[in-house]
């Protein structure tokens, strides 16, 4: 199968749940200091995962105007500051290091707030009829002993072709925020889940109807993780659904392409059990996550 050389990375949202501070900074550009205790920017954490687990292209998706602003991040420091961080050795290659990585990146726009898989499309031309790898921009992800992209990256091996969720254990009261799976383990593969169903933020009779996946208790469920690797199908799926003006509560979203995209060519789900989420979305999440990701 081809390999998974590109990842998308959208930062297209208004960030309106971290108000006023996103109406000055983007909040993807927000400060997060590490567990090395260097201050990065949120985005930037995810060029470096991607970057160790392999991804040669990477495309971030942005507001109309935002490109400049987020491109004089990402592209690094000019050779004035560098030279002023030459005393700081970790901070002088962490800064040569960006700029290895702005070299790696390009941009895609998404004109109108139109929804999540309106966004996605927009790197169409980037993808290129490759599979990619889509992880939320206001999320940070971290696993032992490999990233979470690193192990999408490899089950997109075992996957047949098919798209690949990262998925994990969510209850009742977390739903409402996320798209959650029917399915069945694969015998041989139990990490892996032949995905049969696929409802975006359902209500709790719902998902105890519908969406069980066989070894769960009856209020365990599996939400998506944050992160995607999709087979090239799901850009044609989001064009027809543009096309023809298909959206859920006025929006073009993400999950119920991928639900078509599962009924035409099947999809696999992979539960994380290792690996964690910080999401950032909110001020008590920023506050939470922060705290909880700078500890070693």
């Amino acid at each position: 199968m081809t390999p998974v050389r590109k990842a998308i990375v959208p930062v297209a949202g208004l960030g309106t749940r971290l108000f006023p501070a996103s109406h000055a900074v983007k909040k993807e550009l927000f400060p997060v200091v590490g567990p090395d205790g260097i201050a990065r920017a949120l985005l930037h954490y995810h060029l470096l995962d991607l970057d160790a687990a392999g991804f040669e292209e990477i495309c971030i998706i942005v507001q109309p105007g935002e490109e400049a602003t987020v491109r004089a991040y990402t592209d690094g420091p000019d050779d004035a500051y560098i030279s002023r961080l030459e005393g700081k050795p970790e901070l002088h290659a962490e800064a040569l290091k960006m700029r290895e990585l702005g070299k790696r990146i390009t941009f895609a726009v998404q004109h109108e707030q139109e929804g999540y898989g309106h966004a996605v499309y927009q790197a169409k031309d980037f993808a290129a009829g490759e599979p990619v790898l889509l992880c939320l921009g206001d999320h940070l992800f971290r696993g032992a002993p490999k990233s979470p992209a690193a192990e999408l990256a490899e089950a997109w091996s075992r996957s047949g072709g098919r798209s690949v969720s990262a998925v994990n254990r969510i209850g009742p009261g977390q739903l409402k925020g996320y798209g959650t799976i029917a399915g069945t383990r694969l015998p041989d593969d139990p990490q892996l889940i032949d995905v049969s169903l696929i409802i975006e933020k359902p209500d709790v009779t719902t998902a105890r109807g519908k969406l069980r996946v066989d070894d769960l208790g009856n209020d365990e469920f599996l939400g998506w993780f944050g992160m995607h690797l999709l087979a090239p199908s799901i850009f044609d799926i989001l064009g027809r659904m543009i096309r023809d003006d298909i959206r859920d509560k006025g929006e073009f979203q993400l999950t119920r392409a991928q639900d078509l995209q599962r009924e035409a060519e099947g999809y696999v789900a992979m539960e994380m059990t290792d690996a964690r989420r910080y999401d950032f979305g909110t001020p008590a999440d920023y506050l939470d996550a922060m705290l909880d990701f700078a500890k070693p």
